[in-house]
């Protein structure tokens, strides 16, 4: 049997894997990974030497051949492959999940088989770190990934300011100095109507909630109106690092 396991790997300090997750690491034929050196830097933390192919967002479909041939054949000396990312748990707005859909349709008979085996390997996640120590309503959340850049960018503001449940997303140090930008202008927008102005009402009760560097050294959490936040990231350029959670709840 070839056992295909996806681990979560460490989202900054490097000692935030489980021993569940070094055990499989120790004994991988093959480790499938983001950026190799990236992934070089974890490995070589824990003494483990194992041999990495890299698969990102941007390999072509020839690799990804590749990774299914190797899970395909009963007779390869590779018994145990894995999956990481640079940072966190793959296919939560990592690569990740295209590799597995076309495992899982490529080599379904083997799956059904017991020939293949796909496993979870729980690790680290920067939406449940920042979730757990930001303080905001999480009973219900929406968990957006990376926004879009260009297309459809203002009308999913204009939703994530009026929804009524918890609203989460990933930002770069790239984007988030306009993302708070938008935010602000959301909740500064003045209407004509008496709906308008009850819309504007229901904005300005929104908490933004800022959580980056998550367990780094400087890692921080910042929250407040939409003002604050921005105002608080403009007067601090040189917090404008790292990557970012945004958290938009209801007070």
């Amino acid at each position: 049997m070839i056992t295909f396991s996806v681990v979560g790997t460490p989202i900054g300090n490097l000692e935030d894997i489980t021993l569940r997750a070094l055990n499989v690491l120790r004994n991988a034929d093959l480790v499938l990974c983001e950026d190799t050196r990236m992934t070089k830097r974890l490995l070589d933390r824990h003494d483990i030497h194992v041999k990495t192919m890299s698969y990102h967002m941007h390999s072509k479909l020839s690799r990804v051949e590749e990774i299914v041939g190797i899970l395909r054949s009963n007779k390869s000396v590779i018994q145990n492959v894995v999956l990481v990312s640079d940072a966190g748990t793959p296919s939560i707005s990592d690569p990740g999940s295209e590799l597995i859909s076309k495992i899982r349709v490529e080599l379904h008979n083997e799956i059904v088989s017991g020939a293949l085996k796909i496993e979870a390997i729980p690790g680290p996640s920067a939406l449940t770190a920042a979730i757990s120590i930001a303080g905001v309503p999480c009973a219900e959340f929406t968990f957006l990934g990376f926004l879009p850049h260009k297309k459809g960018r203002q009308t999913l503001f204009t939703e994530i300011m009026s929804a009524e449940r918890t609203m989460i997303f990933y930002e770069s140090p790239h984007r988030i100095m306009k993302t708070l930008k938008m935010i602000n202008d959301q909740c500064s927008v003045s209407g004509e109507s008496a709906d308008d102005q009850s819309k504007k009402s229901e904005v300005r009760l929104k908490k933004i909630t800022i959580c980056r560097e998550l367990t780094k050294i400087f890692e921080e959490v910042v929250n407040g109106t939409a003002a604050e936040v921005f105002e608080y990231f403009t007067a601090h350029p040189d917090k404008v690092r790292g990557e970012f959670v945004v958290i938009v709840s209801n007070t």
